[in-house]
């Protein structure tokens, strides 16, 4: 199985591949899309768009997790980055995806087995449950790997509950 974990940004989105094979996950691919800040919102979104669709179609991942995001005060940012998500989740649609979109508490969880972890355990936790000889950088690379960490497990407990739920 394959997910694509995805931590969404304007100037810089995380992305990451993990595959599972029984229990053992690794990472395929990680790294950022980054966009120019002096180029119209329009091109920027239309770079994280293709960036994402030949993320997609290059490795075809069965699942999907975009982290749902929280700003308190900052309104321009925010706005900036719920239009990225928007092309994000139009790419998985093209692609017949429905992504899972965890909060930064339940990837925590997911990862760390506390929601309330700081920024440096979930890297170091990706690290270890990917096997990695060092910390992926940047961080929102790291993330993006949590992400998709955090969709494996949410897909593994669909699938289980769905098994569940038919016998």
């Amino acid at each position: 199985m394959l997910c694509l974990g995805i931590d969404p940004g304007i100037g810089r989105l995380g992305y990451g591949i993990v595959s599972q094979t029984g229990d053992v996950m690794r990472s395929l691919d990680y790294g950022v899309i980054s966009t120019g800040p002096g180029f119209p919102t329009a091109v920027r979104l239309g770079d994280i768009f293709r960036g994402i669709e030949e993320k997609i179609s290059s490795h075809r991942p069965d699942v999907i997790a975009v982290e749902r995001l929280y700003f308190g005060r900052n309104t321009t940012t925010a706005e900036m980055v719920w239009q990225a998500r928007g092309v994000i989740l139009l790419a998985a649609a093209r692609f017949g995806l429905v992504p899972y979109e965890p909060k930064p508490s339940e990837i925590k969880l997911a990862v760390c087995g506390s929601g309330s972890a700081d920024k440096r355990q979930v890297q170091g936790m990706v690290r270890n449950l990917l096997n990695l000889p060092e910390t992926p950088r940047p961080d929102d690379a790291a993330d993006a790997l949590a992400a998709a960490i955090t969709g494996m497990a949410l897909s593994i407990y669909d699938t289980r509950n769905a098994a569940g739920a038919v016998q």
